[in-house]
């Protein structure tokens, strides 16, 4: 038997198991060729992807090393004896055979495929194959049967409201941060809206970097479920509490090979707020040029297949379209977002109005589902929660009873002006390249970085004055933004209006 020993090296998602090349147990040249081992010890097991190691210093010949996040999952202290063998493949790999080859899987070969993946049985080139062969062809049943399958592999909550209502935006629009208002309006009327957030992958902020500025957001279940029985609502990160972890995982491959299908998305939204027990869900698609969905028709297909999912799945839908032409708010960053948030909530001059208005129609229409509110004066509600300081005061309950942020974060003090190179009239925005520069510039892992904007479509501008400033914190980062701005600055200007 091997001792078992904490390395601390961070493999993001994979489980990695290191094995001296003198191991005094085992001979490692018998496992080299394999792509897994099997770690054991009583009813503990994980599937490990094999690393031989000379450096002693490392791994000695009795121990084995697991990487930081298997070390978690095994759920051993260290020291603890284990032994290893080699790993039995997933028996859903002949499910996945069938799909590769062009066959429509059942809800219970799905169901298996969801499992293994959740568990880590599966490799990225696997997970890769799978969603490549759905994105070639997927029916509505098997949309259906991911949803349900997703849904069903992590934590499933529930929550004593008959009706717990919540929103989600399809992405693709910086600074498009209405959630942290729409969810202190929504809990200051009495409506439970447990809202769970993810942290940004390809874009300069997610809910949950950016009302991390705030609060503690990285709360276990038990915690965020005292949240909102104290406050009818919170802002956290999903991640932590394990809701549909099939998704997360799905999702850290789609990214690199821009896999986004309609059926992928849907079932990754709706799978996260069935586990999350939402009764009643608002959709947002922003649609525009340079957003995800770039035409009515899309729109309209997508809004079908959510409409779908939800009957089936016993989940009330509403879908609205948004305008996605342009940037949401002042804003692009943790620091920047959460400035124009508390702006919005203070009834501040100058807060971000566009900010205001959309928030407070996904809020408004969200305060419709409440039996005992008159038809169509959702609106009229949400707009007095605002302006009457309760959703700040709603907010700030949130923000205490979460545990208000230990750090206070600042804008990134590296700053550059774009200036406007003609006189004219912004007529377009680049919502995709402004993203890609604020992420340059070092968001969201340094929450003071991004772009605070000066310029909207429409507004006049004359040559020289500033579209907009970008902040970093890290010189390195500064340059890698200027040098990209240098490329093209992701305005268009046209003649004076």
């Amino acid at each position: 038997m091997l001792e078992l020993k904490r390395i601390a090296i961070d493999t993001y998602r994979d489980n990695v198991a290191f094995l001296a090349r003198n191991c005094s147990v085992y001979r490692p040249e018998e496992y080299q060729a394999l792509k897994k081992i099997q770690v054991m010890n009583g009813s503990h097991h994980l599937l490990a992807s094999l690393l031989i190691v000379d450096d002693e210093t490392i791994v000695g010949p009795g121990e084995l090393g697991l990487s930081e996040q298997a070390f978690r999952r095994m759920g051993l202290k260290a020291g603890t004896r284990v032994t290893i063998a080699p790993a039995e493949p997933p028996g859903s790999l002949d499910h996945l055979r069938r799909k590769i080859h062009g066959h429509t899987l059942d809800s219970a070969q799905i169901e298996e495929i969801i499992t293994d993946i959740a568990n880590y049985r599966y490799s990225e080139m696997e997970i890769a194959a799978f969603l490549v062969s759905s994105a070639g062809f997927m029916t509505t049943d098997e949309m259906l049967s991911l949803t349900k399958a997703m849904a069903q592999a992590g934590t499933q909550l529930r929550w004593k409201s008959p009706v717990v209502v919540d929103k989600h935006c399809i992405g693709g629009i910086p600074g498009n941060r209405t959630s942290m208002i729409i969810v202190p309006i929504v809990a200051a009327h009495g409506l439970t809206i447990p809202k769970t957030s993810s942290r940004a992958i390809t874009s300069p902020a997610g809910t949950a970097d950016t009302m991390e500025v705030l609060a503690k957001v990285d709360l276990s279940m038990p915690e965020m479920q005292r949240v909102v029985e104290e406050c009818n609502g919170c802002i956290v990160w999903g991640g932590h509490v394990n809701l549909s972890p099939a998704d997360d995982i799905l999702i850290s491959v789609e990214r690199p090979l821009s896999i986004d299908t309609r059926e992928q998305m849907v079932a990754s939204i709706l799978s996260k707020k069935l586990a999350a027990g939402s009764t009643h869900l608002l959709v947002d698609l922003p649609l525009g040029p340079s957003a995800k969905i770039r035409n009515h028709t899309d729109a309209m297909r997508l809004r079908k297949l959510f409409e779908y999912v939800g009957n089936q799945v016993g989940l009330a839908i509403d879908v609205i379209v948004t305008n996605g032409a342009q940037p949401i708010g002042n804003g692009i960053g943790p620091v920047l977002e959460a400035r124009d948030v508390m702006s919005v909530l203070r009834r501040e001059e100058g807060a971000p109005m566009d900010l205001r208005e959309k928030s407070l129609q996904i809020a408004g229409a969200l305060l419709e589902n409440d039996p005992g509110l008159r038809g169509g004066s959702g609106y009229a509600q949400a707009q007095e929660l605002l302006d009457s300081g309760a959703a700040l005061k709603s907010m700030e309950r949130i923000i205490e009873v979460q545990g208000r942020a230990q750090e206070v974060f600042c804008v990134g003090e590296l700053a550059y002006d774009v200036l406007a190179p003609i006189s004219g009239t912004v007529t377009a925005i680049d919502c995709y390249r402004l993203a890609r520069i604020a992420r340059l510039a070092g968001a969201p892992m340094d929450k003071g970085a991004g772009i605070d904007l000066f310029k909207k479509i429409g507004d006049n501008i004359a040559k020289g004055e500033p579209l907009y400033r970008i902040h970093a914190c890290f010189q390195s980062d500064y340059s890698f933004a200027v040098k990209y701005v240098s490329e093209g600055n992701g305005y268009a200007i046209g003649e004076l209006a």
